[in-house]
């Protein structure tokens, strides 16, 4: 029996979530499997994976052959430096030790690398926020001055017409006044 590691899709339309299965090479995608060893979710950034890392290796070293995306999720997650390092504990090249204590090397940098991308996204997404705010203040202060303007314009106006009907008014007392004099 061809056994393959592969994906079987779950989740609702537009948002997929994925088992990693164990199953046979002629089973259909999301058909019966033999074993669950983990999930992979792609819509989280970086993509979230939990794998059960000891069955993982134990399938390929079976022999089970991964879909192209399970290889990558596989290597990512160091299943094949495992299975490397142990070829080498195999061939007498190092012992487990120094094997043990490689992987755990090799994991804290992907485990590095990782946080590292984490923090670049919530930086980057901070600093938008503020240049977001920084353009919102920007548009409000030049709102601000509008109204300003609008308000200064609007009160110059009435003081005009203020003024002017205190003129007209001293205009019509001062004409009113003089023939009485006369």
């Amino acid at each position: 029996m061809a056994t393959r590691i592969r994906l079987q899709r779950g989740g609702r339309k537009g948002y997929a979530f994925y088992s990693i299965v164990i199953a046979d090479a002629r089973a259909p995608r999301d058909g019966k499997f033999t074993e669950k060893i983990g999930t992979y979710n792609p819509n989280t950034n970086p993509a979230t994976v939990d794998l059960n890392f000891d069955r993982a290796l134990y399938w390929v070293e079976t022999g089970a052959q991964p879909s192209d995306t399970v290889r990558n999720i596989l290597s990512r997650e160091g299943v094949y430096m495992m299975k490397h390092l142990r070829g080498g504990v195999k061939k007498g090249a190092f012992d487990e030790a120094t094997m043990q204590k490689k992987f755990d090397a090799w994991k804290a940098d992907k485990v590095k690398g990782v946080e590292a991308v984490r923090e670049s996204e919530a930086k980057a997404k901070k600093e938008a926020a503020a240049k977001e705010l920084e353009a919102e203040k920007k548009i409000n202060e030049a709102i601000a001055k509008k109204v300003a303007d609008k308000k200064a314009a609007a009160a110059a106006a009435k003081a005009e017409a203020e003024a002017a009907a205190k003129a007209e008014a001293e205009g019509a007392e001062a004409p009113a006044e003089a023939p009485a004099e006369a």
